[in-house]
Parts: C-alpha cells; sequence; structure tokens
C-alpha cells in the first residue's frame, strides 16, 4: 500500500500532473484534482515519517502549484467568458446556476471590500462553484481587478486546505490510501458546506449590503 502511493507522487511529474488537472477541472469538474492534492501531500507526510522512501513532493511547491493553477484555471474561463460568443451566451442562458451567479457577482464583486469577495472563496469549495463563479464573472463583464483578487485567496485556500488535509491525514493515519479516502472525504464536506452557503437566499444580500 505504501509502495503504491509513493509510485504514484515520487516522480516530479506529479506537479504537472496537478497542475493540468487544476486547469482544466474549471471545465470539467469531474477531474480529481483534489484527490491528486491530497495524495501527494498524504505521502510527503508518510517521507516525513520515514514511512515512504520515495522523492515525494515538497509540501509548499505543491501547495504553489495547486494554487496557480486554480488561479490560472478561473482566469482561461474568466476570458473566454468575457469575450463570448452567441453560442456561451445560449448556454448560460439556460443554465440556472450561471444566470444566478452573474445576478450575484454583479454586485458582490463591484462593490469589493473583503467581505463582498466571501462568494468566490466559498465557491471554490462548492462543486462547479468555481465553474459558476469565473464564466460568471467573465460573462457579466467585471473589471479584472475585481475578480482576480478574490480568485488568488480562493486557490490560496482551496490548495492550502487540500495539502493540509492530505498532510495531517497522513501524519495521523500514516501514508496510505485510507488516509487518502478521509482526508478526500473532509474535502468533501467543506464542499457540501460551501455549496450549501452559496444557494442560500441570503448570501447576496449579506454580502452586497452595506
Amino acid at each position: 500500500m505504501l509502495e503504491s502511493v509513493g509510485s504514484l507522487t515520487g516522480s516530479p511529474w506529479i506537479y504537472a500532473a496537478v497542475a493540468v488537472s487544476v486547469v482544466l477541472d474549471v471545465f470539467l469538474p469531474v477531474l480529481p484534482s483534489g484527490v491528486l492534492v491530497i495524495t501527494a501531500a498524504t505521502a510527503a507526510a508518510g517521507s516525513a515519517a520515514g514511512a515512504v522512501p520515495h522523492a515525494v513532493p515538497d509540501l509548499l511547491v505543491l501547495t504553489l502549484c495547486a494554487a496557480t493553477a486554480s488561479v490560472l484555471g478561473d482566469l482561461v474561463a474568466y476570458r473566454i467568458a468575457w469575450r463570448g460568443g452567441e453560442r456561451l451566451d445560449r448556454a448560460i442562458a439556460r443554465s440556472r446556476r450561471l444566470t444566478t451567479a452573474q445576478e450575484r457577482l454583479g454586485d458582490v464583486l463591484a462593490r469589493g471590500g473583503p467581505a463582498r469577495g466571501v462568494l468566490v472563496v466559498v465557491a471554490r469549495f462548492a462543486p462547479a462553484g468555481r465553474s459558476v463563479v469565473s464564466l460568471g464573472a467573465g460573462a457579466a463583464h467585471r473589471r479584472i481587478r475585481e475578480f482576480l483578487p478574490w480568485s488568488v485567496l480562493a486557490g490560496c485556500a482551496w490548495a492550502g486546505y487540500s495539502v493540509g488535509l492530505g498532510y495531517f491525514g497522513g501524519q495521523w493515519l500514516g501514508a496510505t490510501w485510507l488516509a487518502t479516502g478521509v482526508s478526500f472525504g473532509a474535502l468533501l464536506i467543506a464542499g457540501a458546506g460551501a455549496a450549501y452557503l452559496v444557494r442560500r437566499p441570503g448570501l447576496r444580500e449579506q454580502h452586497s449590503g452595506v
């Protein structure tokens, strides 16, 4: 079991795998980017304990890689939605999630302030929330300075949380697939909580008022 975890994360190519997965899951939320990040962090915990002898990712580099890829993917989706086109406009019009996102982001991002961008950060943890926010901000033609700082904060928060789950799960349960599964379960729970907060009718009023 330990060998299989180490062989998956023991190559520097794990950074590329994490980066590509995180960039693309803004368009394909089913990609297991969270699993990859957590698995690599779990193996790092095993290496620190001497349980996994392979060269595994450095935790800081892994966190920076995941966070940077998250922001890059957000910007790609944002620019695509900004440039629009009839096909994208029709897709957004058919999507209740994207339509709602445009309505909420119009006030939330434009007003700014630490409380106003919380929707962007919270949505990063919700299933498909990142896609909704990035595409919604671009389609609503929010200015980049209104969107980018919150995207950076959201990416860093998600990456740090995911790496932390994997590392501490590996510390407590060992560098096993059980630790990875438990840590990923914690990430899913956080995602369910974030989805609930994003769907709350009062969220817009709470973060767009004075």
